[in-house]
């Protein structure tokens, strides 16, 4: 059976060291407790449960003048 080696420069064996502060202006990264984690999961929950409720608001509001015009053209 033959196996084959990589073979690894130099310098991608060395860990690389992050930057304090990345060019393209990103933030550090920041380890998150498991509770900020679950607040964050909560609040995004909330805010997209918010968004469906306005579309589905919309929509609602959308089909009560279809349901009006289709009145009026029964009613004629």
């Amino acid at each position: 059976m033959v196996t084959t080696r990589k073979t690894v420069d130099a310098e991608s064996a060395k860990p690389q060291q992050p930057a304090a502060r990345d060019t393209s202006g990103r933030k550090p990264w920041k380890k998150k407790s498991p509770v900020d984690v679950v607040l964050e999961q909560a609040e995004k929950l909330r805010k997209e449960i918010a968004q469906a409720e306005e579309e589905l608001k919309a929509k609602r509001h959308q089909l009560q003048k279809f349901e009006e015009a289709r009145k009026i053209f029964e009613a004629s």
